[in-house]
């Protein structure tokens, strides 16, 4: 009989049911895949959820209103979590993609409501400014409205902080020139001045190409007697121009203040690739120390005048703080010595005993010597008589010698930057209350990861900060420490200049669109890292002049260009004072259009023409690209031609134009870099591809920059290639046509013949700039008219051998072969006498470059005329006889022959030296000082000089000479048998290029990739 099934009772149900909870399982999911089978007598019960809630009470009726209520009961909301970006992203940092909930959140966590671009500026404005969103709301509004005004509508007002006394003022501005003012400079000088003497706030001075700006800026600052500032757009220019006025005003304080940073990477973070890039500089010390120099001279001095680029307009100290932090001391003074090394620190200046270099001090005994930040060359000594200042004298730092005494001496701070310990106190208590709000604001929109970055950040700045009084990014707290309120500009270099001050805005054309663009870059950049907690707020403050503030605090302002602007021309009134005459009686060039279909083969012909007439030529193109194929098409038509664009290093710019006058090569081709400020006299031929693509390359202002690199040379042409004629071609050519007209007026009535203008090459690198990283050149040791000859020669080869040799000894390998390459070339140049300047460069290994001879390279000349091929032929000839002699030379280093061993008994043939000797070379003649048969011991003695050096190229004494002494210098050289000159080695320097073996352009290109050199070929 069939046993019936179980019936499984509620209370194991219940069992199951309570153990599948305690798994944490769901009981209707579970279900499906429970281990326990189902019973084959049919379906048992699902398992059920646990009843939970409160049972109903009452009578049924009242059950529905009771459900009723339930549901329309509110339920609470989960909590809100921040959203992250859908798309997988690398995070390498542990950075959140995250971002706030909306962009009135964004705005009301202390974000940019312009970042946001969804919320309005009255949405921002309704919100609570507090101390985090005060920046945000004062610099969006002076974005909005294009007014320097701030939240409350108040005009903004520039600061004009109070000045000390000046201790070196009442000196004269006087201009030493050997040229008079001529053509339009007299005219143009009479009414800058006149206009500055009637407080014209703006002038134009619209000045040609060679007509002498620089030298009626240099009128008008001396005719008017205050301090100038003259803005370039480049470095490059700005130095061009400190070496101008330098001349022009040699005993006034002509300062230059363009960026210290050799190399510089800002502070960002690129929130699409979740990619955070750290800030990375490189200072230039030279560049710092002139800096110093400069607000030193401005505070000190009425003779200023300062040459700075558009980075003027970037904060810098303030002058309160910066002059509070300075002390002067007299000689009789008293005063506690370690109160003067406590205050030396708090001016952030170094105490180093041993290197003693600019911004640090040292102590011996009673006496103290500082080198001051701004001087170069100089330091001081201050002598001490128990707490009473003795003496003060100035040293040479490198020598010791005494230069002079003075009476007494102001010290100022070795950074911009440095900050009293009160305020710095009172700036660390206000950032960690904005850290505090910040983070509360992050933590209520859910941004957890920027609230934990942002706290970890700050934090570590705070405590750096109140340890040494300074940390990494320390000019991102400079509201703080300057005590400027939210939307504030920094204190800047205009803060530093007089009232009574002149702006000449160099090449006003692109300075000015410089000024007013450096802000919005800036601020973007920085609201980026203060909206993903990488910064505080308060950094956007830390930021460059709107171009507004910098109108409202400039003085009397000039601008210069040969191109004006819209806004000069507007703010001037349409009034200017017109240099179209130049001195030199030069006109400007005739500007001729041809067809573009054939432009390359007809600039060819053109190019021939003009290396036939001895000039130089250049050709500009639209793309990088274009201009390396036509320098590949013109070098396989047998032009020497090189090609300049922005790949292309600085440094190797400079060779470029270098080499471009000296004749190297005879075509250059660029895009953009053949305008403002490039001086070749020996240009005669200007071609223009594609003339007629309208655009910024093709412009009016370009157009006319361009056509004015050929007015330097009295036959000069410029040649347009272009199908039609554009608007900004007609306006070019009308504009230089009436310049031509009164050019050739003028001439004509004074009787003046043109002259091309002369300019010494060496003018290139004669500027602060490029000398502080060009290479040594070789152009010192020669006279510019040809080689040095006789006496002179023989000297400075001597004197390179020397230091050859001395290299070599400490182990200077590269710098003795580029000497010895240079020793080389000399000895060759000797021989091929010339007047030419293609005889430095004409089939000769250039120190500089380490190309082979006969390859293509900037140092061959394939053009040569009869006396050049004479030259060559001796200079063949001398070689030829070289090398005969070096072959009938004995050679005393090489391995000798075998019939050659044993010869004279002198080596005991097949015997190795090293063998054990056998008994017959042990037995007879034991009883002798040497057994018969035995090597010679004189064979493994060390020689002395003498013996290693004979009369014959160091030929070794034949009868006790040694085969294992160690080589000396002179035999481990090729081709060098002269006896070593023994002197006392140059000390090295920690310091990279001043006396010490490296080359600091050599380490600096090391560092980067290499680029490329404007030769032809890939």
């Amino acid at each position: 009989m069939a046993k019936s099934p179980e019936k499984k009772s509620p209370a194991s149900g219940s069992d199951n049911r309570a153990a599948q909870r305690k798994r944490g399982g769901n009981g209707v999911t579970d279900f499906l895949d429970a281990s326990e089978p189902l019973h084959r007598g049919g379906f048992s019960e699902a398992p059920q959820a646990e009843f939970s809630g409160a049972p109903l009470s009452g009578s049924i009726a009242d059950w529905a209103e009771q459900i009723a209520k339930e549901a329309e009961k509110p339920q609470p909301k989960p909590k809100k979590i921040a959203e992250k970006s859908s798309a997988p992203t690398r995070s390498s940092r542990g950075t959140s993609m995250g971002g706030a909930a909306s962009a009135r959140d964004r705005t009301a966590a202390g974000l940019s409501p312009v970042a946001g671009l969804d919320i309005s500026l009255e949405d921002a404005a309704s919100l609570s400014n507090s101390g985090v969103t005060a920046t945000v709301a004062a610099l969006s509004a002076l974005i909005e409205s294009g007014n320097p005004l701030f939240k409350d509508g108040e005009i903004w007002v520039p600061h004009r902080p109070a000045r000390p006394d000046k201790s070196e003022g009442g000196i004269q501005i006087v201009m030493q020139s050997e040229f008079e003012p001529a053509g339009d400079q007299p005219t143009a000088i009479k009414d800058l001045v006149e206009g500055v003497n009637s407080a014209e706030r703006t002038q134009v001075l619209l000045g040609v190409t060679g007509s002498g700006k620089t030298f009626t800026m240099a009128k008008v600052i001396e005719q008017t007697q205050r301090p100038a500032l003259i803005l370039a757009p480049n470095k490059t220019l700005a130095a061009q121009l400190y070496s101008e006025f330098k001349k022009f005003f040699p005993d006034n304080a002509v300062e230059y203040f363009v960026s210290y940073y050799d190399y510089f990477q800002p502070e960002a973070y690129v929130p699409r690739t979740d990619t955070y890039i750290e800030k990375e500089s490189t200072i230039n010390e030279q560049i710092d120390r002139m800096r110093h120099s400069a607000t030193r001279s401005l505070l000190e001095r009425d003779d200023v005048i300062i040459v700075a680029s558009v980075s003027c307009i970037y904060g810098i100290g303030s002058v309160e703080t910066y002059t509070a932090m300075t002390f002067q001391m007299a000689v009789g003074d008293r005063l506690d010595q370690r109160q003067l090394l406590a205050d030396l620190v708090a001016q952030q200046y170094k105490r180093q005993d041993i290197n003693f270099v600019r911004g640090s001090f040292r102590v011996r005994g009673d006496t103290i010597e500082i080198f001051p930040a701004h001087l170069e060359d100089s330091a001081w000594r201050i002598s001490l008589f128990g707490d009473e200042i003795d003496s003060i004298t100035e040293f040479d730092p490198l020598t010791g010698q005494k230069t002079g005494d003075l009476k007494s001496v102001k010290i100022y701070a070795n950074s911009h930057y440095v900050t009293p310990r009160p305020t710095l106190n009172q700036a660390i208590k206000l950032i960690k209350e904005e850290l505090q709000h910040r983070l509360q604001e992050l933590e209520k929109a859910g941004r957890l990861l920027e609230a934990q970055r942002l706290e970890q950040r700050t934090r570590f700045d705070l405590e750096m900060l109140e340890a040494t009084g300074s940390c990494a990014g320390i000019e991102n707290y400079s509201r703080y420490l300057t005590g400027r309120r939210p939307g504030d500009p920094p204190p800047t270099l205009f803060e530093y200049i007089p009232d009574n001050a002149l702006v000449f805005i160099d090449e006003s054309h692109v300075t000015v669109p410089q000024i007013g663009g450096m802000y919005r870059g800036d601020f973007k950049r920085k609201a980026t890292l203060a909206e993903y907690g990488f910064r505080l707020p308060s950094c956007l403050d830390n930021r460059p002049l709107r171009f507004e503030e910098w109108d409202a605090m400039r003085p009397l302002s000039v601008a210069v260009s040969a191109t004006p602007g819209n806004w000069e021309m507007e703010e001037a009134g349409g009034v200017f004072a017109e240099q179209v005459i130049r001195p030199t009686g030069l006109i400007d060039p005739p500007v001729e259009v041809r067809p573009a279909k054939t432009q390359v083969d007809d600039v060819v012909g053109e190019i021939r023409e003009t290396t036939k007439a001895g000039y130089r030529t250049l050709v500009t193109v639209l793309t990088k690209r274009m201009a390396e194929d036509l320098t590949e098409y013109l070098h396989e038509h047998g032009v020497r031609v090189r090609y300049m664009h922005s790949d292309i290093d600085t440094l190797e710019r400079i060779e470029i134009l270098r080499d471009l006058r000296l004749g190297a090569f005879d075509v250059l081709v660029g895009i953009n870099l053949l305008r403002e400020g490039l001086d070749i006299p020996e240009c005669g031929f200007v071609a223009i591809l594609d003339a007629d693509k309208e655009g910024f390359l093709r412009s009016e202002t370009s157009l006319i920059q361009t056509i004015g690199r050929a007015a330097r040379n009295v036959d000069g042409k410029v040649i347009l290639y272009a199908d039609q004629i554009t608007g900004s071609m007609e306006r070019a050519m009308a504009e230089t046509s009436r310049r031509r007209e009164k050019q050739v007026a003028w001439n004509e009535a004074n009787g003046i013949t043109p002259e091309s203008v002369k300019s010494r090459i060496s003018d290139i690198l004669d500027s602060v700039y490029e000398k502080d990283h060009v290479r040594a050149d070789i152009s010192q040791f020669t006279d510019e008219a040809g080689a040095m000859m006789g006496n002179n020669l023989k000297a400075h080869l001597d004197a390179l051998e020397k230091q050859m040799r001395s290299a070599a000894t400490d182990l200077d390998f590269e710098k003795a072969a580029r000497i010895r390459d240079e020793i080389k070339r000399l000895r060759e140049m000797e021989l091929a006498i010339s007047d030419d300047p293609l005889a430095k460069y004409v089939d000769m290994e250039s120190p500089a470059s380490g190309r082979e001879k006969g390859k293509h390279n900037k140092g061959v000349a394939k053009h040569r005329t009869v006396e050049e091929q004479e030259r060559f032929r001796k200079l063949d000839a001398a070689r030829a006889a070289e090398e005969a002699a070096k072959a009938a030379r004995p050679n005393l280093f090489r391995k000798p022959k075998l019939d050659e061993m044993g010869a004279d008994g002198a080596v005991p043939t097949g015997k190795s030296l090293f063998a054990k000797p056998d008994i017959d070379d042990m037995g007879p003649g034991t009883d002798m000082a040497t057994p018969a048969g035995a090597i010679p011991r004189s064979l493994f003695k060390k020689q002395s000089a003498d013996e290693a050096h004979g009369a014959d190229y160091g030929v070794p004494n034949e009868t006790d000479k040694t085969l294992f002494k160690k080589n000396n210098l002179d035999e481990m050289t090729v081709r060098r048998t002269e006896k070593p000159v023994e002197g006392v080695k140059p000390v090295k320097r920690a310091k990279i290029g001043a006396g010490s073996y490296e080359d600091p352009a050599e380490a600096a290109r090391e560092k980067k990739r290499p680029g490329k050199s404007g030769r032809p070929g890939r």
